[in-house]
């Protein structure tokens, strides 16, 4: 496609009265261009009455042979396909000025210069009402930033006006918005935002672009790496996007959203000035609705609408990870105490006793606790609601075993009375049968058992077989009496020895009798 003057139409408007500066200046051909075809004209006398039926291009080969025979030996481009072609990711003008001009020698032909090849392009991008897309490619680049203009609720109790802040996302190719009404501007939120964004989009897009905003970014240097704080770098890697700030003081880096900022304040703030909100999802749904809207309204000056553009754009952004996001809030440096528990908002977490006395880290999600060691996992919780306190969540693994002894139940009573022998059991069960609940027994079981801690398992089996015979069912008084009289029991009572602890030296280590003064 060759873009050359347009003789007919010049001696069509010069024929209609126009002069030649109002001929150049409206249809932004040059004086010069213009001046020349007049002068051609009157130099091989032609009229536009004499060729208005002829085509522009044989008028144009009328006047200007020697160039029309120059322009027809180049292969020219198919500006359709180059406009197609880079709406994909790394195509430049450059790359396909190169690819094309190796087809026309291919092909034996004469390729034009990269300058004409650009301007040509740029010329059919306006030819056909189209958006040059050198600057933005489809699925690149998402731009974010808060609204300084921000919105109201009202409190329905208190009659409290809160403040309502909104988040801002544009993709630059097709102009599509996304808003999200907040009720802060904290670290949670703006992650949060982010990973609705991706969700409403259905995609995401290879490089996110954000403002040098305290809860995403730590250092933003002018000579070295950008450090983004923890939990934003997450996102970014779950999302496979690149986190990009814009340079300090550079809002024309992301120029997109700040024009959205603009647009949305009149499309929904505006909108919705006259309305009353008394809950933040009220307000959430009105926000959707206005901005959904402003997305499908045509645009002013090109056309279709931001939503018919980003359907064609939505293909280009890479899929959705398999699970969203899970906004995570960090707690440093918390001591494990002796009971293996560590405290978090009021209430207690195990984990494993090995840590006792180590300082730990804790990932605290909307559901979960996890509990961190040197960057590894040790120990994973249920997280409490936000109005429980003082409320502990145990994994018995993590207890030392002296901790994790089994509760004393009627199970646990009776297999100890049968290691003591049949009448104690007896005893045991007696009790139990006494009740109606049997959890009103453990303390008189249990009174009755603990007495082979200061007599012997045989004295104790003993004296329930001499109590059976003379009672029912025997209690504590009833076998303490009896193990507390010789005369009763026929044997004397023995207290039993201690339980060894280690090794124990006798008397003749340290002298003993036979130690000479």
């Amino acid at each position: 496609m060759s873009y050359k003057i347009n003789v007919k139409l010049v001696l069509e408007l010069h024929a209609a009265g126009m002069s030649q500066n109002a001929i150049a200046k409206t249809r932004h051909i040059s004086k010069r261009s213009v001046s020349d075809v007049l002068r051609i004209a009157y130099d091989k006398q032609l009229t536009y009455e004499m060729l208005k039926n002829e085509s522009e291009e044989a008028v144009y080969r009328l006047f200007y042979p020697d160039k029309f025979a120059a322009e027809t030996m180049y292969h020219l481009p198919d500006y359709a396909c180059v406009h197609n072609e880079l709406k994909r990711i790394g195509v430049t003008l450059k790359l396909l000025w190169m690819e094309y001009r190796e087809a026309c020698a291919k092909d034996n032909g004469i390729a034009i210069g990269y300058t004409k090849f650009c301007t040509d392009y740029e010329k059919y991008t306006l030819s056909h009402n189209l958006t040059n897309h050198l600057e933005h490619k489809p699925g690149n680049i998402c731009e974010v930033d808060w609204s300084g203009p921000t919105m109201k609720i009202i409190d329905p109790v208190t009659g409290e006006t809160g403040t309502i802040y909104l988040f801002v996302a544009t993709l630059p190719y097709s102009q599509y918005a996304y808003v999200e009404a907040c009720l802060d501007q904290k670290e949670d939120t703006w992650l949060r935002c982010h990973a609705n964004m991706y969700e409403f989009l259905g995609g995401v897009p290879r490089r996110t672009v954000c403002d040098n905003l305290k809860t995403g970014v730590i250092r933003h240097p002018k000579e070295g790496e950008i450090v983004l704080n923890n939990a934003y770098e997450a996102l970014g890697s779950h999302y496979a996007t690149a986190i990009m700030p814009t340079g300090i003081r550079k809002p024309k880096q992301k120029a997109s959203v700040e024009g959205t900022v603009g647009k949305i304040a009149t499309a929904i703030i505006a909108q919705l000035r006259n309305s009353t909100f008394f809950s933040l999802p009220q307000l959430q749904q009105a926000v959707r609705k206005q901005l959904d809207a402003f997305n499908k309204a045509p645009f002013q000056k090109r056309s279709f609408s931001r939503y018919e553009v980003f359907l064609d754009e939505q293909q280009y952004l890479h899929e959705l990870p398999e699970f969203s996001y899970e906004i995570a809030t960090w707690i440093y440096d918390r001591k494990v105490y002796p009971n293996s528990h560590i405290s978090v908002e009021k209430n207690f977490y195990s984990c494993p006793y090995a840590y006792v006395g180590s300082k730990v880290d804790v990932k605290l999600t909307d559901k979960t606790l996890e509990i961190y060691f040197n960057h590894q996992r040790i120990s994973t919780h249920l997280r409490f609601p936000a109005f429980l306190t003082n409320r502990y969540d145990t994994h018995p693994e993590d207890m030392p075993e002296a901790f994790n002894q089994p509760e004393m139940n009627d199970v646990r009573m009776c297999k100890w009375a049968d290691k003591m022998g049949s009448s104690t059991r007896i005893v045991v069960d007696r009790i139990f049968e006494s009740v109606h609940i049997k959890e009103q027994a453990y303390n008189s079981v249990l009174s009755v058992l603990k007495l082979s801690n200061v007599y012997s398992e045989e004295q104790l089996e003993d004296a329930c077989d001499l109590a059976l015979r003379k009672i029912h069912s025997p209690r504590y008084r009833h076998l303490k009496s009896i193990l507390a009289n010789p005369a009763l029991s026929q044997e004397t009572p023995v207290r039993k020895p201690p339980k060894a602890t280690g090794y124990v030296r006798g008397s003749e280590y340290y002298g003993g009798g036979h130690h000479v003064k």
